[in-house]
Protein backbone atom coordinates (compact mmCIF):
# COMPACT_ATOMS: atom_id res chain seq x y z
CA UNK A 1 0.00 0.00 0.00
CA UNK A 2 1.60 3.62 -0.92
CA UNK A 3 0.85 6.50 0.55
CA UNK A 4 2.35 10.09 -0.34
CA UNK A 5 4.04 12.69 2.22
CA UNK A 6 3.51 16.55 1.25
CA UNK A 7 4.91 19.48 2.27
CA UNK A 8 3.11 22.51 2.46
CA UNK A 9 4.31 25.63 2.26
CA UNK A 10 5.96 26.09 -1.32
CA UNK A 11 4.19 22.75 -2.48
CA UNK A 12 -0.02 23.24 -1.74
CA UNK A 13 0.10 26.98 -0.70
CA UNK A 14 2.59 29.82 -0.81
CA UNK A 15 5.29 30.73 2.24
CA UNK A 16 3.94 32.49 5.12
CA UNK A 17 6.35 34.19 6.30
CA UNK A 18 7.50 35.77 2.83
CA UNK A 19 3.62 36.72 2.51
CA UNK A 20 4.08 38.42 5.46
CA UNK A 21 7.20 40.07 5.05
CA UNK A 22 5.94 41.61 1.71
CA UNK A 23 2.86 42.60 3.77
CA UNK A 24 5.09 44.36 6.56
CA UNK A 25 8.17 45.64 4.43
CA UNK A 26 10.04 43.78 6.58
CA UNK A 27 12.86 42.39 4.65
CA UNK A 28 14.32 40.26 6.84
CA UNK A 29 11.43 38.04 7.25
CA UNK A 30 11.73 36.51 3.27
CA UNK A 31 14.53 34.25 5.17
CA UNK A 32 13.43 30.43 4.61
CA UNK A 33 14.35 27.16 4.86
CA UNK A 34 15.51 27.46 1.02
CA UNK A 35 18.27 29.76 2.88
CA UNK A 36 18.83 28.61 6.00
CA UNK A 37 18.80 24.66 6.01
CA UNK A 38 19.19 24.36 9.93
CA UNK A 39 15.60 25.00 11.24
CA UNK A 40 15.96 25.87 14.85
CA UNK A 41 18.78 28.92 13.72
CA UNK A 42 15.80 30.40 11.11
CA UNK A 43 13.15 30.36 13.79
CA UNK A 44 15.28 31.84 16.30
CA UNK A 45 16.25 34.55 13.80
CA UNK A 46 12.50 34.90 12.88
CA UNK A 47 11.49 35.30 16.58
CA UNK A 48 14.06 38.05 17.00
CA UNK A 49 13.03 40.11 14.08
CA UNK A 50 8.97 40.04 14.98
CA UNK A 51 10.54 40.56 18.79
CA UNK A 52 12.34 43.79 17.51
CA UNK A 53 9.22 44.86 15.56
CA UNK A 54 6.35 44.19 18.22
CA UNK A 55 4.55 41.98 15.65
CA UNK A 56 1.77 39.68 17.24
CA UNK A 57 0.28 36.64 15.91
CA UNK A 58 -3.00 38.08 15.46
CA UNK A 59 -1.02 40.41 12.69
CA UNK A 60 0.85 37.75 10.93
CA UNK A 61 -2.82 35.71 10.84
CA UNK A 62 -4.52 38.71 9.16
CA UNK A 63 -1.70 38.30 6.32
CA UNK A 64 -2.64 34.00 6.60
CA UNK A 65 -6.39 35.26 6.16
CA UNK A 66 -5.94 36.89 2.34
CA UNK A 67 -3.81 34.09 0.95
CA UNK A 68 -4.66 31.31 -1.31
CA UNK A 69 -3.76 27.82 -2.21
CA UNK A 70 -0.97 28.26 -5.09
CA UNK A 71 -2.21 27.89 -8.37
CA UNK A 72 -3.46 23.86 -9.31
CA UNK A 73 -2.94 22.83 -5.75
CA UNK A 74 -6.95 22.79 -4.67
CA UNK A 75 -7.56 20.41 -8.24
CA UNK A 76 -4.20 18.64 -7.14
CA UNK A 77 -5.39 17.47 -3.56
CA UNK A 78 -8.63 16.66 -5.04
CA UNK A 79 -6.99 14.27 -7.41
CA UNK A 80 -4.84 12.59 -4.77
CA UNK A 81 -7.62 11.74 -2.79
CA UNK A 82 -9.33 9.82 -5.18
CA UNK A 83 -5.58 8.34 -6.39
CA UNK A 84 -4.76 7.26 -2.37
CA UNK A 85 -4.03 8.05 1.12
CA UNK A 86 -1.65 11.00 1.57
CA UNK A 87 -0.32 13.06 4.80
CA UNK A 88 0.58 16.92 4.86
CA UNK A 89 3.88 17.25 7.07
CA UNK A 90 4.86 21.07 7.32
CA UNK A 91 7.17 23.15 9.46
CA UNK A 92 4.45 25.44 9.92
CA UNK A 93 2.28 25.79 13.07
CA UNK A 94 -1.22 24.80 13.72
CA UNK A 95 -1.88 28.74 14.69
CA UNK A 96 -1.03 29.41 11.21
CA UNK A 97 -2.22 26.47 9.19
CA UNK A 98 -5.93 26.53 9.84
CA UNK A 99 -7.23 29.07 6.82
CA UNK A 100 -5.66 27.58 4.34
CA UNK A 101 -6.08 23.61 5.66
CA UNK A 102 -9.83 24.80 5.02
CA UNK A 103 -9.73 25.95 1.61
CA UNK A 104 -7.44 22.55 0.99
CA UNK A 105 -10.28 20.70 2.36
CA UNK A 106 -8.54 20.15 5.26
CA UNK A 107 -6.50 17.25 4.63
CA UNK A 108 -4.33 15.46 7.65
CA UNK A 109 -1.77 17.66 8.53
CA UNK A 110 1.23 16.98 11.24
CA UNK A 111 3.21 20.21 12.51
CA UNK A 112 4.41 22.19 15.02
CA UNK A 113 2.79 24.74 17.93
CA UNK A 114 3.61 28.27 18.88
CA UNK A 115 4.22 29.70 22.34
CA UNK A 116 1.91 32.92 22.70
CA UNK A 117 1.68 35.08 25.33
CA UNK A 118 -1.49 36.51 26.29
CA UNK A 119 -0.40 39.95 24.59
CA UNK A 120 -0.11 38.01 21.49
CA UNK A 121 3.45 38.21 21.39
CA UNK A 122 5.36 34.62 19.92
CA UNK A 123 7.71 34.00 22.39
CA UNK A 124 8.97 30.33 21.45
CA UNK A 125 7.88 27.93 19.37
CA UNK A 126 7.49 23.50 19.88
CA UNK A 127 8.51 21.27 17.70
CA UNK A 128 6.22 18.17 17.51
CA UNK A 129 9.35 16.04 17.24
CA UNK A 130 13.21 17.00 16.17
CA UNK A 131 13.38 15.74 12.27
CA UNK A 132 9.35 15.14 12.18
CA UNK A 133 9.13 14.81 8.50
CA UNK A 134 11.61 12.04 8.66
CA UNK A 135 10.08 10.37 11.43
CA UNK A 136 7.13 10.39 10.41
CA UNK A 137 7.76 8.86 7.00
CA UNK A 138 10.33 5.92 8.74
CA UNK A 139 6.77 5.23 10.87
CA UNK A 140 4.96 4.99 8.05
CA UNK A 141 7.30 2.11 6.59
CA UNK A 142 7.15 0.36 9.96
CA UNK A 143 3.35 0.13 8.97
CA UNK A 144 4.32 -1.12 5.77
CA UNK A 145 3.56 1.62 3.83
CA UNK A 146 5.68 2.14 0.49
CA UNK A 147 6.11 6.14 1.10
CA UNK A 148 6.04 8.74 -1.96
CA UNK A 149 7.28 12.39 -0.76
CA UNK A 150 7.34 15.37 -2.02
CA UNK A 151 8.82 18.68 -1.01
CA UNK A 152 10.51 22.12 -2.24
CA UNK A 153 13.73 22.90 0.41
CA UNK A 154 16.11 21.62 2.35
CA UNK A 155 13.92 20.94 5.55
CA UNK A 156 12.24 18.04 3.30
CA UNK A 157 15.21 16.29 2.94
CA UNK A 158 15.43 14.01 5.56
CA UNK A 159 11.66 13.22 4.55
CA UNK A 160 12.56 12.50 0.81
CA UNK A 161 16.03 10.34 1.53
CA UNK A 162 13.92 8.14 4.20
CA UNK A 163 10.89 7.90 1.51
CA UNK A 164 10.70 5.43 -0.59
CA UNK A 165 10.34 7.82 -3.74
CA UNK A 166 11.16 11.10 -3.52
CA UNK A 167 10.58 14.28 -5.53
CA UNK A 168 11.22 17.90 -5.68
CA UNK A 169 9.02 20.58 -6.34
CA UNK A 170 9.64 23.77 -7.46
CA UNK A 171 13.09 23.84 -5.36
CA UNK A 172 15.89 26.75 -5.66
CA UNK A 173 18.56 25.99 -8.11
CA UNK A 174 20.90 25.36 -5.46
CA UNK A 175 19.08 22.10 -4.20
CA UNK A 176 18.83 20.75 -7.50
CA UNK A 177 22.16 21.39 -8.60
CA UNK A 178 23.21 19.60 -5.03
CA UNK A 179 20.70 17.10 -4.87
CA UNK A 180 21.22 15.76 -9.30
CA UNK A 181 19.51 12.06 -7.92
CA UNK A 182 15.89 13.69 -6.71
CA UNK A 183 13.87 14.12 -10.24
CA UNK A 184 12.54 17.54 -10.26
CA UNK A 185 8.84 18.58 -11.31
CA UNK A 186 7.27 22.62 -11.75
CA UNK A 187 3.50 21.93 -12.21
CA UNK A 188 0.90 20.11 -9.93
CA UNK A 189 -0.26 18.04 -12.54
CA UNK A 190 2.87 16.72 -13.70
CA UNK A 191 3.47 16.08 -9.90
CA UNK A 192 0.14 14.20 -9.90
CA UNK A 193 1.47 11.79 -13.26
CA UNK A 194 5.14 11.32 -11.66
CA UNK A 195 3.33 9.94 -8.50
CA UNK A 196 0.60 8.25 -10.36
CA UNK A 197 4.05 6.58 -12.29
CA UNK A 198 5.44 5.66 -9.43
CA UNK A 199 2.71 3.88 -7.91
CA UNK A 200 -0.10 3.50 -10.11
Amino acid sequence: MQILCLDLEGVLVPEIWIAFAEKTGVKALRRTTRDEPDYDVLMRYRLDVLDEHGFTLAQIQEVIATLEPLPGALAFVEQAREWGQFVVLSDTFTQFAGPLMKQLGHPTLLCHELEVEPNGKISDYRLRASDHKTKTVRALQGLNYEVIAAGDSYNDLGMLDAADHAILFRPPESLVTERPDIPVVIEHEELLTKIKAIAP
